[in-house]
């Protein structure tokens, strides 16, 4: 008989206990542990068969698991996962890999002087809106070069609307000691992931962020950047947590037509022939290239998709699947981010690959200034260097 899973969870916050919940309705798997900074979290979530720790090293010390799902505050993933990577444990970390690109390489190095040791190790990351079928159909477009040569990809998604009672919840929310940034690293992940998930990454970034412009925040509250291409195709990346009624669209333009993404409704405008060829032989020169609009089906799961991520990484523990997104995969994502921070703090353009070191001690300096709240009736949390143990 083929024996459970053990799976444990640290940090159980709103999307920690979720994970617990899903873990919980899986067959084949036994969660064996969860921890947290605040005790009254685990005795609501946890079962009769659940030990609960508030440090995350007498949790790996004390029980025999097979992989650790981390979803605790940003700065925390870096250290803990890579003691479990140190003690053989597969991990699968909520987004974003790390605060920053310097610990991010940290965690890949570890990972990958663990599997020197224990090659079936797996690392994870929570990425489930690559399993949204809308996505997976523009990707696949994308891949099948239906639309050709790509020129530009423009996205405008500012529906990550936020009121200040939002930040005001939480002693560490929107700032530079609690969580690194602001609307990059705590609404946008997914959508940066997906970006250069479609269209790789690219040379240049030059952005432009304001800092508590809407709410009465530390960090980035509203963002505008440019990338550049290798191939000479340009992308935009707009979004805010200020604007009501805020718009998700994404469009892309390429030589055979223009896809967009907005409402859940996928439409593409082929061109009968390439644009860019129409651009050189055409003798109207106000002629459009003729095109017909097509609505592309595709066909979603409907579901939020953690739980997709967490049974793919229990069965590619099993070496049944392949993993949905390897951790490593998380760099990209965090490079983006931090590339745009960047730019908009030094007012330049930043050259990929980034200087991860440069990007790390501005942010130490934002984390030195920083004025982390004390809320009435919330106490506040541990100093970072000092959570979980560390």
């Amino acid at each position: 008989m083929e024996k459970d899973i053990r799976l444990a969870v640290i940090g159980v916050g709103a999307m920690g206990s979720q994970h617990v919940k899903d873990i919980q309705t899986m067959t084949g798997v036994q969660l064996v542990a969860i921890c947290d900074l605040i005790p009254e979290r685990m005795e609501i979530l946890s079962t009769c068969n659940t030990q609960f720790f508030t440090n995350y090293r007498d949790l790996l010390n004390s029980v025999e698991l097979d992989g650790v799902l981390i979803s605790t505050p940003h700065y925390d993933h870096s250290p803990i996962a890579i003691d479990c990577f140190h003690n053989g444990i597969h991990v699968l970390t909520e987004k974003p890999i790390a605060a920053h690109m310097s610990d991010g390489k940290l965690m890949v190095e570890a990972y990958k002087e663990a599997i020197k040791h224990h090659s079936d190790l797996k690392f994870a990351i929570m990425f489930q809106q690559r399993t949204y079928g809308y996505w997976k159909k523009i990707k696949s477009m994308l891949d099948d070069g239906e639309l050709g040569k790509l020129i530009r990809a423009t996205w405008i998604i500012t529906n990550w609307f936020r009121n200040q009672s939002y930040y005001d919840n939480g002693d560490w929310r929107a700032t530079w000691k609690g969580e690194g940034g602001g609307v990059l690293i705590n609404q946008c992940p997914h959508n940066l992931d997906l970006f250069q998930w479609f269209f790789g990454m690219p040379e240049k970034v030059t952005a432009f962020a304001g800092f508590g412009k809407y709410h009465e925040i530390e960090v980035e509250d509203e963002v505008t950047a440019f990338f550049e291409y290798q191939n000479g195709m340009v992308g935009h990346f707009i979004t805010s947590t200020g604007e009501s009624p805020g718009t998700n669209r994404l469009e892309i333009i390429g030589e055979k037509g223009k896809l967009v993404f907005e409402n859940n409704i996928l439409t593409f405008w082929k061109n009968k022939i390439s644009m860019l060829k129409q651009i050189q032989t055409s003798i109207d020169p106000y002629a459009f290239t003729e095109s017909a609009e097509l609505e592309i089906p595709f066909e979603h799961h409907g579901l939020p998709g953690h739980k997709i991520i967490i049974e793919n990484f229990v069965n590619a523990i099993r070496g049944r699947e392949e993993l949905i997104v390897h951790g490593e995969e998380g760099l990209n994502q965090l490079q983006l981010s931090n590339s745009i921070l960047l730019s908009s703090l030094l007012n330049n353009k930043i050259l990929l690959p980034m200087d991860s070191e440069l990007f790390k001690r501005k942010l130490e300096e934002k984390v030195r200034n920083s004025k982390v709240k004390k809320l009435p009736g919330i106490s506040l949390i541990p100093d970072i260097s000092k959570s979980f143990g560390n």
